[in-house]
């Protein structure tokens, strides 16, 4: 074990704050926080252009060689050249936000208007969707950089493949599981491709690529950021949100992102409710005085991540935060992977043609369409693109699965979320906390093929989706392998700001996460500041 991985377990079982920055002078890239850039800009030590130039420069060498990770599918060709752009209005009106020069990655479910999005699907190669998403629009009027767009489990599901780029490394182990289905947003952050990203979740696709990745992520609250323009899975879990190699960076994304959207009924239950300014709630003392509430439901598992999930527990207790035990019902548990199929598969059924219905004449309409088209690609065109059995048979039980008039989809939609809803947040209101924690995967990622890894524990992610909370994932620590173990924080509706604040008091004191070993640092890779 490298001697830099076993001080970062012991740092977690310690409550040990690791620096972040070689000097109070400079720091490096991938330890850099937005307030470390904007600092910069400030001090005319660092550009847009030069930020954008590093971040092509990793993936020049680590994402199709070195150990081609494989998360790009395409640049943004003009990258360099809105950059300079965005430097000269800066020197000539200011920055329009804390986000200004930042390059960003996208998850190629998510709409750009001058770059393809196709779900990972060679179904859909080359579609140019009408207009961006909200939430890009959103990055574009802050002075965000597109940079790429980044692979991810085909239309959001199955393995850590797409038919249009092929599979997807972790740059801790390439020959593990990145997870999905954001895990090119994952891998590409965790190795530096960007400084942020963005990532959907609707069923653990922000929190699995996060804690696989040794990142931060958030599954924000349902409503609090628009899904207009992301291919729908299933409209009553579907999320986008932020991830990053800190805390404060997903605050900051966060405060550009959320918003109310008339295109998207589901963000009216957010208007009022929205921070003027997340990295505000952001305080290294915030576990003083917190209850928070273990899970062990789903501990058990791996042994490893059970001692990194105890080592974080105690720097918790050791804040000062008073750490009890609950229970969530042992039948919400057994019940909720149905629960969750009986809408999803049928949602996407119902919901996929309306987003098809968008695109050129030359694209499928339907599911069936989808299906029948699957079934005349059966060989690789000798580059990355090529079949996904596995996803494509889902197609079919998805088509198969029913409609949305169903007796027991209308029960589920109707009274089975309520119930979920109830549940969790009686347990968090009946004992006092401000947060449910919990390993976001139960085992270490297993081989990127499917083999190893599992264990005997399920996983809590999907309660998330089915009750519409938000999820905050920290990385907590490594395991013996040097593969990364993260921590939720579970919250009741609209409690971002609090679960950010005792996320970020755990990330400063643990100081967990670390830079793959497959990716280190290029030469002059350095924030000045």
């Amino acid at each position: 074990m490298r001697p830099a991985r076993w001080w970062g377990l012991l740092a977690v079982a310690l409550g040990v704050a690791v620096p972040c920055s070689a000097s109070a002078q400079a720091v490096p890239l991938s330890q850099a926080t937005i307030a470390d850039l904007n600092t910069a800009f400030d001090a005319g030590t660092l550009t847009a252009e030069r930020l954008v130039e590093m971040y092509l420069a990793r993936i020049e060498a680590y994402d199709q060689q070195g150990p081609a990770l494989n998360t790009v599918l395409w640049l943004n060709g003009r990258a360099v050249e809105q950059a300079r752009a965005l430097d000269a209005e800066r020197r000539a009106s200011g920055p329009r936000s804390p986000l200004h020069g930042i390059p960003v990655v996208l998850k190629d479910n998510v709409d750009t208007s001058d770059m393809p999005t196709t779900a990972g699907s060679i179904l859909l190669a080359g579609s140019i969707p009408p207009d961006d998403a909200f939430l890009v629009r959103r990055l574009r009027e802050a002075g965000a950089i597109v940079l790429a767009k980044v692979n991810m489990s085909e239309f959001a599901s199955g393995a850590t493949m797409s038919s249009v780029g092929g599979w997807i490394r972790n740059p801790h182990d390439v020959d593990v599981t990145p997870s999905g289905s954001s895990g090119g947003t994952g891998a590409a952050i965790a190795a530096s491709f960007a400084q942020l990203g963005i990532g959907t979740d609707t069923g653990g696709s922000i929190r699995g690529p996060s804690t696989s990745n040794g990142i931060a992520g958030l599954k924000p609250t349902l409503g609090l950021v628009s899904r207009d323009g992301i291919i729908p899975l299933a409209l009553s879990f579907d999320t986008g949100g932020p991830m990053a190699r800190s805390v404060y960076d997903v605050a900051a994304m966060l405060n550009v992102i959320a918003g109310v959207d008339p295109a998207d009924p589901a963000t009216t239950a957010a208007r009022g409710r929205i921070e003027a300014d997340y990295t505000r709630a952001l305080d290294a003392g915030a576990l003083a005085g917190a209850r928070i509430g273990v899970a062990r439901q789903f501990m058990g598992g791996d042994a490893e991540v059970d001692w990194v999930v105890e080592a974080a527990l105690a720097a918790m207790r050791d804040a000062g935060a008073t750490v009890v035990d609950v229970r969530v019902p042992g039948w919400l548990i057994e019940a909720r992977e149905q629960w969750y199929t009986t809408i999803r598969w049928r949602e996407f059924r119902a919901q996929i043609p309306e987003y098809l219905a968008t695109l050129g004449p030359d694209y499928p309409k339907t599911l069936d369409d989808l299906v029948a088209r699957s079934r005349t690609i059966v060989a690789s065109d000798g580059a990355r693109s090529g079949p996904n059995p596995v996803r494509w048979d889902l197609f079919v039980r998805e088509e198969a699965s029913g409609s949305l008039d169903d007796a027991e989809y209308v029960a589920m939609r109707d009274h089975g979320l309520a119930l979920a809803r109830a549940l969790v947040e009686g347990v968090i209101r009946e004992n006092a906390l401000d947060a449910i924690v919990y390993p976001t995967s139960p085992s270490r990622p297993g081989l990127v093929d499917g083999g190893g890894g599992g264990g005997g524990a399920p996983s809590a992610t999907n309660l998330a989706n089915l009750t519409g909370f938000p999820d905050l994932i920290v990385p907590a620590g490594f395991t013996t392998d040097r593969l990364p173990v993260g921590i939720s924080f579970l919250g009741s509706a609209f409690s971002e700001a609090r679960l950010l604040a005792l996320g970020y008091a755990f990330e400063q004191r643990v100081a967990a996460r670390r830079d793959p070993v497959t990716t280190p640092a290029l030469a002059g890779e350095v924030v000045g500041r």
